[in-house]
């Protein structure tokens, strides 16, 4: 179908490589996507792992738009579809979307074009694709394959599953209503299906392919690496001055915290908009209407940063987001990655920081295993014994990740099965490799204090009592329960209550102490911990790391990342500034988020080449035609504005002496 006049005459198909340049702008495919296109456009079905920002979208997007038929894309979220389609539509492609936010009459549009053969491509949710009646109406838009480009219904083009980890229960985001996609295959056995997610081990992979009768389909693993994600990971100590700390190094820049609990949410959302940051809380417990609000002025830059549980999730397609932030920490390795995900989608410098705090590990396994609500403020109910076992494990990882002394990449991608060549250079720990310590005797101090406790009274105590014991504290209940007269009472006077905070904690999370949960975290010796009192073994220990990274540290780095990107030459920084501006106009006076004129990347490549022509303009990553015609005209002025010395729209000087932005 052409995309430039979906409703005209017949046009001669063209390549999926001629769109690729023409509708999207884009030179060459990433890694892998050819093959992909090609596989689809032939007829094949295929599972496809691709990172988050790899460039998922166009490996069904391109074949829809090659085959005859429309595309049927399996969406999870309304606003995911919305932002999908908003971009679709703005790079000249007809595309809808068809669920309960329509009105009758858009609704009955929407219909309208799908039997009319105009759409390339449909965005559906699985409970809407699912209906009978909807089988049906798809089922009577004739033989896949058959009919020509514009000239009435031919058929499903494809079908697109997105976001296929939700498929499998043994996924972290298993949502019921996936599962009855398992029949597409036996209906509609003539269209190729692409089951596609960003975070799946290989046994969820497995199942996602087995449930949706994939068994056979060519199966595409493109690799989980983001190499523009800084990730770093700092011990949680004062977690609203370290958040501010790095919000200061992301002035004027969108970015993500996500938290454990909807309280938490709004709590933080509070006192940094009291520190004049501009914060909004989301949650699944708001009214849907605040829900939206929040989500509509994020995505036209009108809130910066979203405090948010998980519920803010996969309907997340701002590809400018700079930075994701985890307050608390995550119960899964593959619920981090691809949290960590919705930063940098554009292939520029982002941050992932996870804050990790003592008792996060705790309050996770609790909510794992039942007790309470859940994480989402639901109730607490009776867990499968397996599933709580597979959940504590992956929970365990994502322990093993935070603790950990080795390249953040290397255990990242490790755990997802690939094999990565230490040091990657962009985390925390080889950036600035941890100062360690043999703790063994330390770590005796400690252990000796709990066991005396429990021995003393058959009962344990807290962290938090254990190190007053251990600092010799003369508090009351220290002297009234005779704790004073312990041969550990004050041994570890001279170190800091952070540094046995921290000692605790990795002493609990490489299990040689565990905490009960029962008794309120009480601390209980392990197996493990014999040896190392007996004096059978030492102890290696990494000082804490508290400090987040500096605003100068992260632009010193990200100018140098941005520059080899694009291949040496100088982003006009000044320039890059006033394009943002002037896109952000265009977005509002179209009532679209400024992401869907021209992301971020695009915008750096033209501060860097100053196209002072359509056809140099045309070039550039991301400007495709019906862009250039929409917008050309506007962008190329203000580039000859800058080079002939005029003022910025912001007053700043011609100098490049604007405020910092992304670089």
């Amino acid at each position: 179908m052409t995309p430039t006049s979906p409703a005209g005459p017949a046009a001669a198909p063209r390549s999926a490589r001629a769109l690729l340049r023409e509708v999207f702008g884009f030179a060459e495919y990433r890694p892998h996507q050819e093959e992909i296109v090609d596989h689809l456009v032939a007829g094949g079905d295929a599972f496809v792992l691709m990172p988050t920002g790899g460039g998922k979208s166009l490996c069904y997007q391109l074949p829809a738009m090659v085959r005859a038929g429309t595309g049927v894309v399996v969406s999870p979220l309304i606003s995911l579809m919305k932002d999908q389609v908003d971009a679709l539509l703005a790079a000249g492609v007809s595309a809808a979307a068809y669920n309960s936010s329509l009105e009758a009459g858009e609704a009955r549009g929407v219909l309208r074009a799908l039997h009319a053969g105009e759409l390339d491509l449909l965005y559906v949710a699985p409970e809407t694709l699912m209906t009978e009646g909807f089988l049906e109406r798809l089922r009577g838009l004739g033989e896949p394959g058959s009919g020509a480009a514009g000239s009435g219904a031919a058929g499903v083009a494809l079908f697109a599953i997105d976001e296929a980890h939700c498929v499998s229960q043994w996924g972290h985001d298993f949502r019921p209503e996936y599962v009855q996609l398992g029949r597409l295959r036996g209906l509609f056995p003539g269209v190729p299906i692409m089951a596609c997610t960003a975070t799946a081990d290989p046994e969820t992979r497995d199942d996602v392919r087995l449930r949706l009768g994939l068994a056979d389909a060519a199966v595409y693993v493109t690799g989980f690496d983001r190499p523009n994600i800084r990730y770093t990971v700092v011990e949680k100590r004062e977690p609203l001055h370290q958040l501010l700390q790095f919000l200061a190094a992301h002035e004027r820049e969108s970015g993500i915290v996500y938290c454990l609990s909807r309280k938490r949410t709004e709590e933080v959302a509070d006192k940094l908009r009291a520190h004049g940051v501009e914060a909004a809380a989301y949650h699944a417990g708001l009214p849907a209407d605040e829900r939206r609000r929040v989500q509509d002025a994020f995505a036209r830059d009108e809130v910066s940063v979203v405090v948010a549980t998980v519920a803010f999730g996969m309907g997340i397609d701002k590809s400018d987001v700079r930075f994701v932030v985890h307050h608390d920490l995550p119960k899964t390795v593959e619920s981090y990655y691809q949290e960590t995900g919705r930063s940098g989608r554009d292939g520029l410098p982002a941050d992932a920081l996870l804050l990790f705090g003592l008792g996060d590990a705790a309050v996770v396994r609790s909510l794992i295993e039942g007790g309470g609500r859940g994480q989402n403020g639901d109730e607490g109910f009776e867990r499968d014994p397996e599933r709580v076992r597979i959940e504590i494990h992956k929970l365990n990882s994502m322990v093993g990740y935070a603790d950990g002394l080795s390249c953040r990449r290397e255990a990242l991608l490790g755990y997802f099965g690939e094999p990565y060549p230490a040091p990657c250079g962009n985390c925390d720990i080889c950036l600035e490799p941890p100062e360690t310590f043999d703790a063994t005797e330390q770590a005796r101090m400690a252990l000796s204090c709990v066991f005396r406790l429990w021995e003393r009274d058959g009962f344990g105590y807290g962290v938090g009592y254990v190190i007053d014991v251990l600092r010799g504290s003369e508090n009351e209940k220290i002297l009234t329960r005779g704790h004073d007269a312990l041969s550990t009472y004050g041994i570890g006077a001279e170190l800091s209550r952070d540094h046995w905070q921290s000692l605790i904690r990795q002493l609990i999370h490489r299990g040689y102490l565990a905490q009960d949960i029962a008794r309120y975290s009480a601390l209980r010796l392990t197996e493990a911990a014999r040896p190392l009192l007996r004096g059978d073994e030492t102890l290696i220990m990494a000082k804490p790391r508290v400090r987040v990274p500096s605003k100068k540290q992260r632009l010193r780095a990200d100018r140098a990342g941005r520059a080899a990107d694009l291949a040496g030459m100088p982003v006009d920084e000044a320039l890059f500034d006033e394009l943002r501006a002037l896109r952000k106009r265009l977005a509002d006076e179209q009532n679209v988020p400024a992401y869907v004129v021209f992301s971020d990347a695009t915008l750096a490549e033209m501060a860097a080449r100053r196209p002072g022509t359509s056809a140099e303009l045309l070039e550039v990553n991301g400007v495709g035609q019906t862009k250039l015609e929409r917008y050309g005209d506007a962008f190329l002025a203000l580039v000859a504005e800058r080079a002939s010395g005029g003022s910025a729209p912001d007053g700043s000087a011609p100098d490049g002496s604007a405020p910092g932005g992304l670089f």
